[in-house]
């Protein structure tokens, strides 16, 4: 509805008059359902492998799916407990931290990962 009102009023400059009968659709009384810490990291620790190392990515440092799955290892600087995510929401490059507890586990990984051909 917004938007066709948007499409008229500003785009053609022609003001509608709206039907009294139309109403807009209201919004979400219900709040988001959030894990507690311990029970997030109950479902982290039943996963394995990358699957876990991406959810404690997730978790830990606040990456969005899709800014985990296009890291790359230049985008880790552990000097600095840093991620650099890289054209995020909105195009737009930001800082992350980057937790201690998932260290280890990312060199692991970086390092034993045989390189692409």
């Amino acid at each position: 509805m917004s938007a066709i009102i948007f499409l008229y009023r500003h785009v053609l400059q022609i003001d509608i008059a709206l039907p009294s009968d139309i109403f807009r659709a209201e919004k979400s009384e219900t709040l988001p359902v959030v894990l507690t810490h311990q029970e997030a990291m109950s479902v982290i620790n039943k996963m394995t492998g990358v699957p876990q190392l991406m959810a404690k990515i997730l978790y830990g440092s606040g990456l969005r799916l899709t800014e985990c799955l296009r890291l790359r290892v230049k985008d880790i600087d552990f000097g600095n407990h840093q991620i650099i995510v890289r054209a995020g929401k909105g195009e737009k490059d930001r800082f992350t931290p980057l937790p201690d507890s998932i260290i280890p586990d990312l060199r692991r990984q970086i390092f034993t990962r045989p390189a692409l051909a």
